[in-house]
This record gives C-alpha cells, structure tokens and sequence, in this order.
C-alpha cells in the first residue's frame, strides 16, 4: 500500500477513529490511586472488546496489579511477528485547577485534543490500533502478524508485568518489538530512537548514634553522619566528571567512527541553555555534550537528607543521613554487576562506627541498542520519511525504559522505539494534549511501516 492508499484510508478513517480515541480517553484509568482501581479496569474491558471487534484474538492477562492486555493478529506463520507495546494508565491529574478543560472528558481546541492520555500513551498507542483495524477493513487481511502488549502499571513501574514476562514469553514471541511511547525532536523532524541507556537507583543510608546529639556536648566525639555522607558522595566522581569507583567502566565502550556517523548525536545548546538556564558542563569533560547525553554511564545525586533543615538554627549532630542515588548505563553494562561494585565501594569509604545499608529499588533496567541498518530502523524510517518528507533522524535517549530491555529479552525480537511526542504536549502536567495532525501522522506512519517490514523481510 502506498502513500496515497494511506492518507485516503485515514480519510476514510478519521471520523470515527477520533470519536473512538476520544471515548478512550474518557476512562480515569490512573494506575497510582486506588479510587480509581474500578476506572482502570473499566478501560481495559472496553479495549480489549474494542480490539476482539477488530478481529483480533485478545486475552487479559492478570497481574500482581493492573492487567496487561495481549491482542494478536496471524496472518501466516511463516511471516513475520511484529509485537506493538503502549500502555492504558495515565498519570494523576492533581493540580486539577490548572486545567482549562476537564482532563476526562476531552476538548478539542485549536486542532489538538487535551485530556489526561492525549500524547501519553493512549493517544500513541490508540493511532496504532486505528491503524490496523482500518487495514483490516480496506485490505481483508496484514501484511504481517501483528500483537499488541497494552499494559496498565507502566506509570507506577511496569512492575506487575516485569515479573509476568518470564511466564507469557511464548505467547509474545516476535521477530520485531516497537515501543510507541517516544517522541521527536520537534513538530517537522521526523526520528526514530534505536537506543536507551539502563537504569539502576539506591538508597544510601548512614546512621550514628541513636538518638540526634548536641553539637557542643558531643561535637568533636561522636561521628556526624552528615560528614560520612559528604566523604562517601565525594568519592564517587573525580574533578572532571568521570565516575571514580573501581572497575565502573571495565565493559564501556567508546563509540567508533562509524557509530558516530550512524547515530544522530546532534546537540542544541541554544534549547538546552533556554530550558535549564546554565550551560552543559556535567559528566566527563572530554566527551561532547551529545555523547555525554546519550552515550555515556552517569552517576547523579538524586536527593540529600540529614539534620535540621527548618527555619532557623538547630544545633544537632543528627542520628543517620541520606542520599538517593541514580545510574544510567550504557551497553554491555550489567545492573546487577553495577550494582555490587557501587555497594562494595561504599561499604569501604564509610568511615568506622557509621553503619551503611545501600538499598537498591525494583525496576532496574537494562541499556537497549539497534543498529540503523536493520530491517526494523530501515522500516520505520523509510515510512517516517514519507509522511514528513523529510530525512529521517537516529536517535539515541538517554532516558531509561526498564520494561523496554525485558520485552527484548522475552519475545527475542529486534526492538524499536518510535512516537511523535513533542514537550509542549505536557505530559504528566495540566494540559495534556496531543495534535490529531501528528495522531493522522501516527496514523499513517505504523501503516506504512507494517509494508515496508513485510516488505524488507521478502528481500
């Protein structure tokens, strides 16, 4: 099917896709409050007997939380599976009075749709459903099988469906999986992210004597474990960026010429200095600021806590001290491996008569990397070219997905991230909105993808 086709199918589409998509969006389906355990489930019972009308074989799939809904179309096979991922839950609306529209009950103003899931991800995940079911109407059939993994906790963790993966593997199993829950860098680049960095966060927790002391009875006696704190946080980075602890960086690899010229490592500091207000001086000093961006394992102190901190003055030793503690990863990094050494570390620098507990939460997430000349890149870009006419842009984040490394390892397909988010959407903010001129480019873009796939896969 060829461009044409496309936009006269979307033509053909729009009326009631958006009617649909609107109706989507009026389910509260927050994952993180329980008031709205009843919403949530409610959203998911009409998508999947949404998708069952399609034609679409679907099941629910239970969890330790929300339910995970699989739908999936054979075609053949002896084709090719493509697995599309997005997620049903949204954020909380709160501050509620910040918005100029009801956040359930969807406004269209100015040719954009503002409610709470417009971008993120039911918009993204929804122009992807309007695309197949439409297909299936024109065509009778795909040109490839096709399923979807729609979850309902990816906005408290992913955590349920983490730990079911292991056990829907088979059912899941695909030659290809793309994550629409992404966005571009602005409303005319078109670009694809071929890869994220892994994630791991812990707790470092000091504690001295058991109770807060007096700093002049006891200053200069007991052990301050604010001190402690400050000469373990000091250890961890040397004076030009670079992550000091032992064998961090023993499986980083620099990128080659070639991966250089393959990813898109574009950095516009005029936009960073006009969100952030300072220049980009973090990180290792002798990387570029894209590199450091996106290619590069970081350590940041997340957040710091101990003593009086209230108005005036409190002359306390305090009892224990805090920090939380962030480390995005990069390929060939392990999590677990990370982690070990990081508490290893600090284990040693603690000074004697402190206790230390490093705490490492759930979620931890490995780093994710495709090659631009795979069939999966060549596909999506090829399609996204054609709808933007424009050359496409390969994108690495520099952000984490967790769930994104653990739907690679247990379908065993190649994967992909793609969307058309943009920052003046708001997502997780008042106002969340999403353009149908970019959801018509969804639209197009996942039905031309799915042609250029089969397509490349006969070849």
């Amino acid at each position: 099917m060829n461009e044409k086709s496309i936009l006269s199918l979307w033509e053909k589409a729009s009326k009631k896709a958006i009617e649909d998509y609107l109706h989507f969006l009026s389910y509260p389906s927050v994952s993180s409050e329980k008031k709205h355990e009843s919403d949530v489930k409610n959203c998911v019972d009409w998508l999947k007997n949404y998708m069952k009308t399609m034609g679409l074989k679907t099941e629910l799939i239970e969890t330790a939380g929300h339910p995970t809904l699989l739908a999936s179309y054979e075609v053949d096979p002896n084709k090719p599976t493509l697995l599309l991922y997005g997620h049903y839950d949204v954020q909380p609306v709160d501050p509620i009075e910040l918005w100029h529209s009801p956040p359930f009950s969807p406004t269209i103003i100015d040719g954009s749709v503002f409610a709470r899931g417009a971008q993120d991800n039911k918009g993204q995940i929804f122009y992807c459903i309007q695309a197949v079911k439409y297909l299936l109407e024109e065509e009778g059939t795909l040109p490839l099988n096709i399923k979807f993994l729609i979850e309902g906790e990816e906005e408290t963790g992913s955590l349920g469906l983490s730990k079911i993966l292991p056990s829907i593997k088979d059912s899941i199993k695909a030659d290809y999986v793309v994550v629409v829950d992404v966005g571009i860098p602005a409303k005319d680049e078109p670009a694809i992210t071929l890869g994220l960095r892994g994630i791991i966060t812990f707790d470092i927790n000091l504690k001295g004597s058991k109770n807060d002391l007096h700093s002049g009875m006891y200053g200069g006696l007991a052990y301050n474990p604010n001190h402690a704190l400050v000469k373990v946080l000091a250890s961890l980075r040397d004076e030009n960026g670079k992550i000091a602890i032992p064998n961090f960086y023993d499986e980083v690899e620099d990128l080659t010429a070639l991966e250089r010229e393959e990813y898109d490592l574009e950095f516009d500091e005029k936009s960073y200095l006009s969100q952030t207000g300072f220049p980009p001086t973090g990180g290792e000093e002798i990387f570029s600021p894209g590199e450091r961006r996106a290619t590069r394992p970081t350590l940041e102190i997340n957040g710091i806590n101990g003593g009086y901190s209230g108005d005036g003055f409190k002359t306390v030793i305090p009892k224990e001290a805090h920090a939380k503690i962030s480390c995005r990863l990069v390929p060939n990094q392990d999590p677990e491996k990370i982690g070990l050494l990081v508490k290893n570390h600090i284990q040693k620098i603690v000074p004697k008569g402190i206790e230390v507990e490093v705490d490492f939460h759930e979620g931890k997430g490995m780093p994710v990397r495709l090659t631009k000349d795979s069939p999966l890149a060549k596909a999506f870009a090829e399609s996204y070219e054609s709808i933007f006419k424009k050359k496409c842009r390969y994108i690495l984040e520099g952000a984490s997905i967790p769930i994104a490394a653990e739907l690679k390892n247990a379908s065993g397909g190649d994967l992909l991230l793609v969307g058309l988010g943009l920052p003046e959407d708001l997502i997780h903010a008042p106002n969340e909105n999403f353009s149908l001129d970019r959801f018509k480019k969804g639209f197009c873009i996942i039905a031309g993808a799915l042609f250029n796939l089969a397509s490349v896969n006969k070849q």
